[in-house]
């Protein structure tokens, strides 16, 4: 009977830094797994290497669910990103392997498709209205049905989402960056490039926007009612998801769709946001979501309540991590839409394979496992390099959600 024969971590700096575990058997047949929490990356290392590593030797890489139930109760301390990050890179790691042996893309282990292909969505950005015009129009001539708009707020010098070379990329300080925020000069500006987006590119794509954890709940529900007309296809973390029945006021008041999740990292940190209704779309992660097997279970949760799947994307998922994604998203029954950022060409000459893009959608690999390797040598090129997320503040100096 093959067995896990040994377990290496791996941190590299290509383009941003991402952590890596790779999973061998007895038999030679290699798994991967992404462990990366961006700005924590050495705490979920050293979970990894001091922890997890020394379990897994010895054991049966075949019994999955066995393995995210023995990581996951075996500890006692339950849950939080470093936990669930470091369980998620030993559950993707054993799919990999899992569909590797089987000869068969992930996919297939899961049911099979449910779909042709995953609709994805990009970032479109800018210094101001008209800058941003011009990217949204750039995203819709490469082909993307669904765009995400975001703009900087005049002479407020904070403003999230708005990219400064040809990927977003926040983690770029040593130190975190911290940068001023003013919610009511948000709130007056950002409904307007929304309704210019839609007057100069009307209504036939997906048009998104990230709040990203700014509004409080009243806030919030007052923005939603004021984009209506816009017909977002969501306003995403409207305010900070730690507090589910937060969400019911916003959906008293708006009906505009909500997404939230990429900051949660359990079924039980979704489940009244799912139950209850109160948002439309879960974007939790393979990686932060304890792998491939918890998501799978939130995802059929949230079909159960017409919740539809969103799951975050940003550069400081591996490419890995999004091979896994779209894995479940093409066979899951309740997919709504997958964030997509690409990678910088550092990254992709460390991590081989993955999904493609054509006609603005995400098609998996249909190699055996998840369809991507992972070059050791060309990962020596690009040591650790610390990178953190900014810190925002409010005008008179106090620190507010990033």
């Amino acid at each position: 009977m093959s067995r896990i024969e040994r377990a290496e971590v791996f941190v590299a700096s290509p383009g941003r830094t991402f952590v890596t575990l790779r999973i061998t058997t007895s038999d030679g047949v290699v798994g991967l797994g992404d462990a990366t929490l961006n700005g924590r990356e050495l705490a979920v290392a050293s979970y990894l290497r001091d922890h997890l590593v020394p379990l897994l030797v010895g054991k049966d890489p075949a019994r999955i669910e066995d393995m995210w139930q023995y990581l996951y109760k075996g500890a006692y301390w339950r849950r939080g990103p470093v936990t669930m990050t470091a369980i998620a890179a030993v559950d993707t790691a054993l799919w990999d392997i899992k569909g590797k042996v089987a000869g068969l893309p992930v996919y297939q282990l899961l049911g099979g498709r449910s779909r042709d292909g995953v609709l994805v969505y990009s970032h479109a950005s800018g210094r101001d209205t008209a800058e941003l015009l011009d990217d949204v129009e750039r995203f819709l001539a490469l082909g993307y049905r669904a765009v995400r708009a975001q703009a900087a707020v005049p002479e407020v010098g904070g403003t999230y989402g708005i990219r400064k070379g040809t990927l977003y990329e926040p983690a770029a300080t040593a130190l975190p960056d911290e940068q001023p925020w003013d919610t009511e000069a948000y709130l007056n500006f950002a409904p307007t490039y929304l309704e210019a987006v839609r007057e100069r590119f009307g209504f036939g794509f997906h048009l998104l926007h990230d709040v990203h954890h700014r509004l409080t709940p009243l806030e919030a529900a007052r923005f939603g009612k004021a984009v209506e007309p816009c017909r977002l296809f969501w306003m995403e973390d409207p305010t900070p998801a730690e507090n589910q029945e937060a969400f019911r006021l916003i959906r008293q008041h708006t009906t505009t769709p909500i997404a939230t999740g990429e900051v949660l990292n359990s079924i039980w940190d979704v489940q009244t946001l799912i139950t209850e209704q109160l948002i439309d779309y879960v974007r939790t992660t393979v990686v932060h979501a304890g792998g491939v097997t918890h998501l799978r279970r939130i995802f059929d949760l949230a079909a159960l309540y017409g919740v539809r799947t969103g799951s975050h994307g940003a550069t400081d998922l591996s490419p890995v991590s999004m091979a896994a994604a779209v894995h479940l998203d093409v066979a899951v029954p309740n997919f709504g839409i997958q964030e997509y950022m690409g990678h910088a060409e550092e990254t992709l000459e460390v991590f081989r394979g993955g999904p493609t893009l054509a006609d603005g959608m995400l098609h998996p690999s249909e190699v055996p496992g998840l369809g991507v390797e992972y070059d050791e040598k060309a990962a020596e090129r690009f040591p650790y390099q610390a990178r953190y997320l900014p810190v925002a503040r409010r005008l008179d100096g106090s620190v507010h959600d990033w």
